[in-house]
């Protein structure tokens, strides 16, 4: 496994292997990282996983600075899934100049998320495509957990005609069904036992409409009122799988998405349903 931190560096090495499928992360690896790696083996004769925490993503009240950082551990677990490229630039590789130039996505950037996390969608747009651009990748693979991520960056492929295939990988979960993330790491032990409830709320919101229930903003209603005074809830809002717009009763592809503070960390989730 080679580590590098240039994109020159990245380049040179990646010239030897025009086959490449990539994984960007921000580091300090799970289980559900790991998950995708795997996935990506299976796709390429090289895999290159990058490393990089993505200043232009975050809010000025979120959590970049204290972001962990772990580069050494995470090195470990790639080399034993069997990762070939490491790209772990610093912040002024990325943006050795200010980024004047923005991706910035349609409408479905200010909705949901995007409604509590202004400029966060343009923030990982813009890296992913000067990533795509470094590593020249035939297939990239995202986490499904990020569900609107990954709709927003399946549209920006298709739009500005990339010639890379974005393929969705299903969320990894720990045995009480709390999506993998790394922000878990932030919950008390008291958090982290109740944090399975969000969750066990979308399945509860699933279950509805598998049951034939359509009256879709009582079940959202329905949904937040189950959380208890130890969360703030932002949203559990039922949508379209393919565009993120709310259904109408003959939409037959679903998903329930979900996002509430817990303490300190903010989690979401999401189930899709298909009817």
């Amino acid at each position: 496994m080679d580590i590098v931190t240039s994109v020159r560096d990245l380049r040179e090495r990646l010239q030897r292997e025009p086959d490449n499928v990539f994984v960007p992360t921000m580091g300090n690896l799970h289980a559900g990282h790991i998950q995708l790696m795997r996935l990506a083996k299976h796709r390429a004769a090289c895999t290159v996983v990058s490393i990089f925490v993505n200043r232009i993503q975050f809010g000025p009240k979120e959590d970049f600075e204290r972001y962990p950082r772990t580069l050494q551990a995470d090195a470990e677990m790639m080399e034993d899934v069997g990762v070939d490229v490491v790209f772990a630039p610093t912040e002024a590789e990325i943006y050795p100049e200010p980024q004047t130039f923005v991706v910035e996505p349609s409408d479905l950037q200010h909705i949901l998320e995007g409604a509590f996390r202004p400029g966060h969608f343009r923030g990982v747009a813009t890296v992913v495509l000067k990533l795509f651009n470094m590593v020249s990748p035939h297939t990239a693979i995202f986490g499904k957990k990020d569900y609107q991520q990954y709709v927003v960056l399946r549209d920006m492929v298709k739009q500005l005609a990339l010639p890379v295939e974005i393929i969705p990988a299903e969320t990894v979960r720990a045995e009480d069904g709390l999506a993998l993330s790394s922000r878990n790491a932030y919950l008390t032990p008291a958090e982290r036992t109740e944090a399975a409830r969000l969750y066990r709320i979308l399945q509860e919101v699933r279950a509805a409409l598998l049951a034939g229930r359509r009256d879709y903003s009582r079940l959202e209603a329905e949904a937040l009122a189950r959380f208890n005074e130890k969360w703030a809830a932002d949203y559990v809002a039922i949508r379209r799988q393919s565009d993120l717009q709310p259904p109408s009763p003959s939409d037959r592809n679903l998903v329930v998405l979900g996002a509430a503070r817990l303490g300190r960390p903010r989690l979401i989730d999401n189930v899709e349903v298909s009817l």
